[in-house]
Order: structure tokens, then sequence, then C-alpha cells
């Protein structure tokens, strides 16, 4: 069973952030098309009616005694079967559901990682609608009596039992409801992140458990479309700075390395206000390279990012070179996501922070088989 569900995995979408793929033309799943008019709490759960959908969570984590985490915990749902089509009963395979979870050890300079794949059912791994509460196994991102979200997943001795409280609205991508993947209509998704979650908890780390607090940012986002035959990966960036604003920059490559024009990003302000940064405006460069000893694959470890219209300019440095996620198990996909510091300005003002980054399409053109 797991090598059958690592097949149909290998057809699916990841995000890591932004991205979609799947098995077939999804004609039969809703189309993510202009004029959707997102409503909370119901957009934080499960849309059934669209192929895949992502929960996306990465924070920066600080103990009582001083020690630095980054972490990831992703949820990944699959549509398989339409929504139109009977159920035949309880057990259809209509869902698959996959996660991620990994956590970077700053200060001991250690990443590890771990992911599941299942199919959907009220065992095993589900996600609700109306309100955030997925989980896949002992894995668990759900929605609180007082409103805030709890985060549980624990193995091998790694785990993280968080609490996060949001400090924004939700900040919505793109324009007209929609986050442009290439320049045809349906080839998007709808999609938004929680900018700002002020995180308490514990943090364990080879069975060292701590008290930890820090913030951590959700990604949700879903859709019916793949990436294009011309586009190999992209980029994908997140930065929460230290005057309250926070920075989300993606960028498509083509298979000629060049980006595409539907590359995009949001600055939030410190109001919750969302700033649409296009492609025209935004200038990503990199100034050196790490290979994976593991896969060979060659990926940028230190960004310069510009956006002279609105007066900002960052440097993300990666705590860590090798946060590279081999998921074999479960998505099938290569690909690099790491916690990174930010330095830089904004409107001519010092600022830092933290962020998080996430490559694909490095070690090989992300394609559905």
């Amino acid at each position: 069973m797991k090598k059958g569900l690592a097949y149909l995995a290998a057809a699916v979408l990841l995000h890591s952030s932004f991205f979609i793929r799947n098995s077939s033309s999804g004609s039969d799943f809703r189309a993510a098309l202009p004029g959707y008019e997102f409503e909370f709490p119901r957009d934080h759960g499960s849309h059934e009616d669209f192929r895949t959908e992502w929960w996306y969570y990465t924070g920066h984590l600080n103990t009582e005694s001083g020690r630095r985490f980054g972490f990831e915990l992703t949820f990944f749902r699959v549509g398989v079967v339409p929504p139109d089509v009977p159920a035949g009963g309880r057990w259809d395979l209509r869902n698959l559901a996959l996660a991620h979870f990994a956590l970077t050890d700053i200060n001991g300079k250690r990443f590890r990682y771990y992911e599941k794949a299942n199919r959907a059912s009220p065992f095993t791994a589900a996600a609700a609608t109306g309100f955030l509460d997925v989980f896949n196994e002992g894995w668990k991102a759900t929605t609180s009596p007082d409103g805030s979200w709890r985060l549980i997943a624990k193995t091998n001795g790694d785990a993280v039992d968080l609490t996060l409280k949001t400090r924004k609205p939700p900040a919505i991508h793109g324009e007209n409801g929609i986050s442009i993947k290439a320049p045809v209509a349906g080839y998007a998704s709808h999609y938004y992140s929680m900018t700002r979650l002020e995180v308490s908890g514990t943090v364990t780390a080879a069975g060292k458990s701590e008290r930890c607090s820090g913030l951590a940012w959700m990604d949700h986002e879903f859709g019916s479309s793949a990436l294009r035959e011309n586009q190999q990966g992209w980029d994908w960036f997140s930065v929460q700075l230290d005057n309250e604003t926070e920075l989300m920059l993606y960028q498509i490559r083509r298979s000629d390395g060049t980006p595409d024009v539907t590359s995009s990003g949001s600055l939030v302000t410190s109001d919750g206000t969302v700033i649409h940064i296009r492609r025209d405006q935004m200038q990503i460069t990199t100034t050196r390279r790490w290979r994976s000893p593991r896969t060979g694959a060659t990926y940028p470890m230190r960004w310069k990012i510009a956006v002279p219209s609105l007066r900002l300019s960052l440097m993300l440095d990666p705590y860590l070179e090798n946060q590279e996620l081999v998921t074999r198990d479960s998505t099938q996909v290569t690909y690099w996501e790491g916690a990174v510091r930010a330095t830089g300005s904004l409107e001519n003002t010092a600022v830092s922070g933290n962020g998080y980054v996430e490559m694909t399409g490095y070690d090989r053109a992300f394609r559905a088989p």
C-alpha cells in the first residue's frame, strides 16, 4: 500500500507554498478563477471541490535556555476522485493525505525531517470543512475553543507542541482572488497567508524538550492546475521583519532559467494592508551556491532581494546550508526548505528578521509522471 500511495503522490501537487501539479488535467475539479470571495474561518478548512490543497506552517522558535530552532509542518490533501462522482462507500479512496515535518536545530547545526502518506479517512488522515482541523495520524493542526490554533508533531525524539495566536488578519495574495501561475485561464490558485502568528509551547530535539516562544507563518493554498511544460520549478520566500511588516515573494523559473512573468509577491504592512508586487517590480539575485552531497542538486544559498518601488532591500542568509528534503515516501519531490536570517532596509530604515525559503526544480524539473 505504501508503494501505491507513493506512486499516486508523485502525480500530485506539493507546496510548499504556492505550487500545483497533478496527475491529469483536473478538468473535473473546480478551477481557481477570478472573483473568489474569501471568508473566514470557513476558508481555513478544506476545499474538496479543488484537486490540491495544503496548509503550510513555518516558523522560528527560541527556548528558555537560549537555543534557536526553525520548523516546518505541512499537510497536503490531493483529490483522487472529483466531488461530483457519487461515493461507493465509506472506504472509497477520494483523497490522499501527505505530510512533512522538519526541524532545524540552529545552535546544534542539525536538520532532520519526516514524512507521512495515507489515504484520507476518519481514522488515518482528514481535514474538516468550515474551520481549521487537519490531521495525519498523530500530526495535527486544530482550532482551540478560544480561537487559537494548536500544532502537534512528534517523531523519533523530535517534536513541536505549539499554540498559535494571530496578530493580523489573513493576507490575500494576488489580485481579484487568485494567485496566477501561468498566463492561461485557470492556471492559478486561491492563496492567503497568516503572516504573524505568535507562538508559545514546547519544542523537542533529540529527546530533549524545552519551553519556547517565537513567530510562525501559515500558507493555505488550493487550486486544480499544474505547472506548464516550460516551467522548471520555483523559489519562494517569506520574511518577518522587526518593524511588524512581512514579505512574500515567489519566482517561477522557466526551463531556460529566466523568471516567469507570472511571478509575484506581497508586502504586508504593520496594519495588515497587503501591497501586491508584480514580477517587474522585484529583483532577486544570488551570491553563492551549495551542492547537496545526497542528491547532487546545486541550490542558491544567499539571496539579495530588492523592490525599488517600495524602497525595500534585503539580504537573506541560511542558518544551515543542508536543509534539503528528499521525500521518497510521500510526495517523491526533492526540495530545499530552510530557515534564513534577514537584514536590510525598508523605506531607508534598517530592518532585520527571520524567514523561510523554499526551492524546487534544482535536481530535476518539477513534473508529474
